[in-house]
């Protein structure tokens, strides 16, 4: 008897649980708009069913997407005095969503320098490090603890030693993932440093899975630098010495001036803000211009668990969909959501020229497995998918010859869901094709991709990989 009042009192226990658990997922998810890939969805839900005891500690440490709250939109128009926008055009469509998604305006910029190499990369960095007066903010996702870290940190150290304000924001898994670089160097030389959401430190409940993943330096609020480049040495010219022998990776960033670099220092203001006071920053709606497509004009999106659309997402999709010539995309990891996948599919079979360069083998096995039934695809609809021989670490998409969208975000859900990201859209067409030449330098080393049908065992296992991607 005393029994069965147990198991009856333990069923009711484990029910009022699961009810709990699943309470709390459907009213965090309605409350902050916590827009899911189905399949995390599903796991969830499944989680919280099965092992509630587990899950729903999980689900409050982990569960966050979103940190704001997605507004009421009105349909912004876009009018001026005298001859009628093309609206086909699609710099202006480009324009008109991005100001639909409450993006800063296109902003101009001047003095673009495109790195090459991680020679000329590190040598601009260095420049830029050494020329600071006033101010010098640097943000990464992760900071090695070898040669280039050591570098950078003796550089950070001497110029704050001079009087420059320097703040250094690292990601806080970054900080692992880098080899756990020693900051007391750069903090006893009065380097302010802060750790962006710490999984062990942090307090903000549910965001632990989240990551800085831009990469930004601003000298005195005028000149930037960013791209995909950590600082690391495996992102510039490779360490030979190392343990473990790195070698360079092929990488893409920039620098610039003008009047986007003042966007990005606000950015980078928040982030800030934000990792060292927990607080979310709101910005005011920034006013939307009359966008007219002049040279040297640009826009910054950021893109993240802080911006209430998934705006790189937002925009990529948009971009295939009123693509009239080309699509030009080069990332290490190619693990798309099915709506993105489609959307470059459909274009690759309406005769837009589809190109995609990746790695022969990147960094992370997992997600090399989960490409692949998305490059069958790919290929059978007509796109060309080329393998770089090395490991390429560059993150672009190009839209004919209207827009190249060059920065952090890499084309998997992780980054395009998930992370804090920072890209920079250039409208003007020779800024494009100085992009598109430098992709195509790297295609020249590539190899055609030749898909070949999957064993059922591979067919089970890129599945299973799937099934997690959005965590890759």
């Amino acid at each position: 008897m005393l029994n069965r009042l147990f198991a009856l009192n333990w069923v009711t226990l484990h029910g009022l649980v699961v009810m709990l658990g699943l309470a709390v997922y459907a009213i965090t998810s309605h409350t902050l708009k916590q827009r899911r890939h189905p399949s995390a969805a599903i796991a969830w839900v499944i989680a919280l069913v099965l092992m509630p005891y587990m899950a729903l500690p999980l689900y409050l440490i982990f569960g966050s997407r979103k940190i704001v709250v997605a507004p009421r939109r009105s349909v912004i128009a876009f009018s001026q005095p005298g001859p009628v926008p093309d609206t086909r055009n699609p710099v202006f469509e480009s324009a008109q969503l991005a100001a639909a998604l409450g993006l800063p305006a296109a902003a101009s910029f001047e003095q673009l320098t495109i790195h090459q190499d991680g020679g000329q990369a590190l040598q601009s960095l260095r420049s830029m490090i050494s020329s600071a007066t006033k101010t010098l903010d640097v943000c990464t996702f992760l900071f090695g603890r070898d040669m280039l870290g050591d570098e950078i940190t003796t550089l950070l150290t001497q110029r704050s030693r001079q009087g420059v304000r320097i703040r250094l924001l690292i990601d806080g898994i970054g900080f692992y993932i880098g080899g756990h670089p020693n900051l007391k160097r750069l903090t006893s030389a009065g380097v302010q440093v802060a750790l962006f959401v710490s999984p062990l430190r942090s307090p903000l409940r549910g965001r632990t899975n989240l990551r800085n993943h831009r990469k930004l330096v601003i000298v005195d609020g005028t000149w930037m630098w960013t791209g995909g480049r950590n600082l690391a040495a495996e992102y510039f010219e490779g360490d030979p010495s190392s343990l473990r022998k790195k070698r360079a990776w092929i990488d893409l960033s920039f620098d610039l001036r003008g009047a986007l670099t003042q966007q990005a220092d606000q950015r980078f203001e928040q982030d800030w803000i934000f990792a060292t006071k927990g607080v979310t920053v709101k910005r005011p709606n920034p006013a939307v211009p009359i966008f007219t497509a002049g040279a040297n004009s640009a826009r910054l999106i950021a893109s993240g668990p802080d911006q209430a659309d998934d705006t790189i997402y937002t925009l990529l999709v948009s971009a295939c969909f009123t693509a009239h010539s080309r699509i030009l995309a080069v990332t290490p990891y190619f693990v798309p959501d099915a709506t993105l996948l489609m959307a470059l599919t459909l274009a690759a079979r309406r005769g837009i020229a589809v190109d995609l360069l990746l790695p022969r083998k990147s960094n992370h096995r997992l997600a090399d497995i989960a490409r692949h039934a998305a490059l069958r695809e790919l290929a059978a609809a007509g796109a060309r998918i080329w393998l770089a021989p090395s490991m390429i670490h560059a993150k672009a998409v190009l839209i004919d010859d209207d827009m190249a969208l060059v920065g952090s975000a890499n084309l998997d859900e992780r980054s395009l869901f998930l992370n804090y990201e920072l890209m920079v859209a250039f409208y003007e067409p020779s800024v494009v094709q100085s992009f598109a030449r430098w992709i195509a330098l790297q295609q020249n080393s590539a190899a055609s991709y030749r898909p070949r049908p999957p064993g059922l065992a591979r067919e089970f296992v890129e599945g299973l990989v799937r099934w997690v991607a959005f965590q890759l």
